[in-house]
């Protein structure tokens, strides 16, 4: 295989309790990647279309996380690759946008080295890749895009990942307003310490949505969406964040919360039918905002990347 074209899917990160571990992959929201074999040697970023990113190798994401799988390949290349990167997610849009980048590059070169590495090592390139933006190599983004489905980070040093079972009727409405927030200074604002009382209910509420992925309770898991650490910091910059919920919320979601670092905002619901009406309702309550966005509804993509 000398080329290979893949669709690198959107995720949601933290889902609302789970900040920095928990994450999911999407179905319908992502980019397109081609990936080639090329006699010059090294990475070479040689098309984008959909947004104004870097060329240079060392300054993008799918560059950096490329470069990370190459340097533990420990076998000499006679061969370079090219990436072309087809971006469908908005930097900034908090639905995974340069996990996608990172993690398409990895799994693409991986293919067609005729997979040397292992799906957990991918991750952990890919996240290097996440470092460039985030200033850390978090992975909750990376995990779901690689290996489909819902992730928990089980831990950073050594990267251990865990892959939780998926309801089957489990769609999300996503809202998507047309403003930035960077990653990095979205981390920046949050607290260097928390609250005992605060940390005891969040990570109580990351058990009980483990649990209730495991046995299938919508309503359990629906209630275990309440972020008491990051949300409070970071809703305070996403415009109509607190309508939105509650709408969402009255309209039959099972519940609410910021997608990654903002601004999107995800309502997870039970059913197709009940995340179409809550898009449409969503929908035009922010026509009101004045503010330009995209609305989605997506299943859980249960697989992730995959070839095209």
């Amino acid at each position: 295989m000398k080329e290979i074209k893949i669709f690198s899917p959107g995720t949601i990160a933290n889902v609302s309790c789970g900040f920095d571990t928990l994450g999911c992959c999407l179905d319908t929201i992502g980019d397109e990647m081609i990936i080639r074999k090329t006699d010059k040697k090294g990475v070479h970023i040689t098309k984008i279309t959909g947004d104004d990113l870097p060329y240079e190798t060392r300054k993008n994401v799918a560059g950096v996380a490329a470069l990370a799988l190459l340097e533990k390949y420990d076998q000499a290349l006679d061969f370079g690759f090219e990436i072309e990167i087809f971006k469908n997610i908005k930097p900034g849009s908090g639905i995974g946008s340069s996990a996608a980048s990172a993690a398409g590059a990895v799994f693409g070169i991986n293919k067609l080295l005729n997979e040397p590495f292992t799906a957990q090592e991918l991750i952990l390139f890919a996240s290097k890749g996440e470092e460039l933006v985030s200033n850390y190599p978090i992975a909750d983004n990376v995990a779901p895009a690689l290996l489909g489905g819902f992730t928990l980070v089980k831990g950073y040093d050594p990267l251990k990942i865990l892959k939780l079972p998926v309801m089957d009727d489990l769609y999300v409405t996503i809202l998507h307003p047309q403003i930035e927030i960077k990653t990095a200074e979205s981390r920046a604002i949050l607290p260097e310490k928390v609250n005992l009382k605060d940390a005891v209910k969040q990570w109580a509420n990351v058990g009980a949505l483990v649990h209730a992925l495991h046995t299938e309770d919508y309503n359990l898991f629906g209630s275990s969406l309440h972020d008491l650490i990051v949300e409070p910091y970071r809703s305070q910059f996403i415009p109509g964040f607190d309508q939105v919920v509650k709408t969402a919320k009255n309209s039959g979601a099972l519940g609410s919360g910021i997608s990654g670092s903002g601004p999107s905002i995800f309502s997870f619901c039970k059913g197709m039918q009940q995340a179409e009406a809550v898009k449409n309702i969503i929908n035009e309550i922010y026509k009101k905002t004045g503010i330009p966005f995209h609305i989605y509804v997506s299943k859980i993509n249960r697989k992730g990347i995959r070839i095209i």
